[in-house]
């Protein structure tokens, strides 16, 4: 098989995964974008969530060009990025007990805040946690995982339940468990995942979403511009002035 046509396979693969989100999450989705705008309407602030991979979808809607400017990214030290040393470290950390809750008590996060909790699997610690207990001091909970992990895995959190029993709106990207579309023939494990196409379509969806819902309310969208179109830079200085008090990324 060319190489050529197994990247087709991939492409085919990804948007299959994105027909059904479209089409089996509307509901979920509609309902996200609705609770992130009824934040951004009533003064509260917003957080996104995700740890290892999973926290690349989170930070692409964090100061984001023809994003919500008021999106923040709530980072847990050591499980953000590849660039811990060693890697296996962040992995492990998903699995500590007692760290989303001290990170969640530092964090701006109030009563009546969204937090967007993503998690491929919602099985380890860390996510599980996070939602627990943020839903425990108020706020609204919204998580992005695939739902087939909470029938086909055993949960590493001592409740034994999912990211997906803490929270108030669920979205599944319907990934499959192991996250690797393809497999071929010499290749020992199969390969090609698509969790991060997928779940950014999601959070980006979502996004869409809540401009929409603030625009039927007659309130404009705190949108960011793109800093590399002219008046880019003075339109984003104008958005961070006015909802300065919500945005915890230029401290």
């Amino acid at each position: 098989m060319s190489e050529s046509k197994l990247a087709g396979q991939f492409f085919d693969a990804a948007i299959g995964l994105l027909e059904r989100v479209r089409d089996e999450e509307a509901g979920p989705i509609g309902a996200a974008g609705a609770a992130i705008a009824d934040a951004v309407a009533g003064g509260k602030r917003l957080f996104a969530f995700g740890a290892g991979h999973s926290s690349l979808p989170a930070q692409d809607v964090v100061y984001r060009a023809g994003g919500l400017a008021l999106m923040n990214f709530l980072a847990v030290p050591g499980t953000a990025g590849i660039d811990v040393m060693p890697a296996t470290l962040g992995s492990a950390l998903e699995r500590v007990d007692g760290l989303a809750a001290a990170v969640l008590d530092s964090s701006p996060a109030a009563e009546g805040d969204v937090l967007v909790i993503i998690s491929l699997s919602g099985r380890n610690s860390l996510p599980v946690e996070m939602a627990m207990n943020a839903r425990a001091v108020g706020l609204k909970v919204i998580g992005v995982t695939s739902v087939a992990y909470a029938t086909e895995t055993r949960s590493r959190h001592a409740s034994g339940t999912y990211l997906r029993d803490h929270c108030d709106i669920v979205l599944d990207s319907k990934i499959a468990v192991g996250d690797a579309e393809l497999t071929l023939d010499g290749i020992d494990a199969p390969f090609a995942p698509a969790s991060t196409v997928v779940t950014s379509a999601i959070m980006q969806a979502v996004m869409a979403a809540a401009a929409g819902e603030l625009a039927a309310r007659g309130v404009q969208p705190p949108l960011l511009r793109s800093g590399n179109v002219d008046g880019g830079h003075e339109w984003n200085g104008r958005v961070m002035q006015e909802y300065g008090d919500r945005i915890f990324f230029r401290h």
